[in-house]
């Protein structure tokens, strides 16, 4: 197999087969991520793409979902996405659901019917990076889109029938505007139909822009508690039913799952509960521990 550099997958996707047909990623400049920035971005070359099918078939020819890699493989145009689908039915001929990653600028280059096409050959749900739905955050962030080009993107994606995630960053915009980037990012995700929200708490990691100016005073980052308490205020103005999940952010608390709405006053609830029991000195070591996204 053809797995260039650290491999990152959704963990909460099959986690086989996995196959790589992007390296790096197009934009890599978010001030909070170090996953790709010694990896430029390029396309697979078709040839390895269609080996490690070759590889993939001779394993698990019965195989009905694959997971595509790396950063953004949502970003190549239609006509390429097309090729590599085709390319994993005619050797994975059972295959029903392709998983991959993106941006929501990898949306612009694909018209609502070219996305219906890729749903056929088996694009069936995919997980976007949004991180924020307020636009002071987005371009503090530096994540090159702002809350319109979300849900412009958004529904061209329920238009075409494809199911998705959506992704909040807890703690992003740092204590001066942790309120607005809550409420804001509620707002702009309520709008859209997500299958699952999913929530990470914001871990500052060396060689990342925002840990540098939080070190010289320009970023202003949140503890344990202010986490806490945006998340709840995050979660209080949801009003789309989905899935929710949450990773990096709460330990202890029994947050994730189906049915969002059904569950809404339970998980505020628990969160009221971290928020004023919960061992913050705990949390913060975990935070301190992880190396990476």
């Amino acid at each position: 197999m053809h797995f260039t550099g650290t491999v990152y997958r959704n963990p909460y996707w099959p986690t086989w087969p996995l196959l790589e047909i992007t390296q790096g990623c197009t934009h890599n400049s978010c001030k909070f991520c170090t996953m790709y920035k010694e990896v430029p971005f390029r396309m697979s070359p078709m040839e390895w793409i269609e080996q490690d099918l070759q590889e993939i078939a001779a394993m698990d020819p019965n195989a009905r979902t694959i997971q595509l890699l790396s950063a953004n493989p949502l970003v190549l145009r239609y006509d390429k996405l097309a090729a590599i689908f085709e390319m994993i039915r005619r050797y994975l001929p059972k295959m029903e659901y392709i998983y991959l990653a993106g941006r929501v600028t990898d949306l612009r280059n694909k018209t609502v019917e070219e996305l219906k096409a890729l749903r056929e050959l088996g694009m069936r749900e995919i997980s976007l990076g949004v991180e924020s739905g307020d636009d002071w955050t987005l371009d503090r962030i530096q994540k090159g889109y702002h809350a319109e080009d979300i849900l412009e993107q958004c529904h061209k994606l329920e238009e075409a029938g494809i199911d998705y995630w959506m992704t909040f960053l807890n703690g992003v915009a740092g204590k001066s505007h942790s309120r607005e980037h809550a409420i804001h990012s509620a707002e702009i995700f309520s709008q859209c139909r997500p299958m699952l929200v999913g929530t990470g708490g914001l871990t500052l990691f060396p060689g990342t822009p925002l840990k540098d100016e939080a070190e010289r005073g320009a970023f202003d980052p949140l503890n344990e508690k202010e986490m806490l308490e945006e998340l709840r205020l995050f979660a209080e103005h949801l009003t789309c039913d989905c899935s929710f999940i949450t990773h990096h952010t709460v330990v202890g608390s029994n947050l994730s799952g189906p049915h969002f709405l059904q569950r809404k006053e339970k998980i505020l609830a628990a969160l009221d509960h971290e928020i004023r029991h919960g061992d913050m000195e705990r949390l913060a070591a975990i935070r301190r521990n992880k190396r990476t996204l």
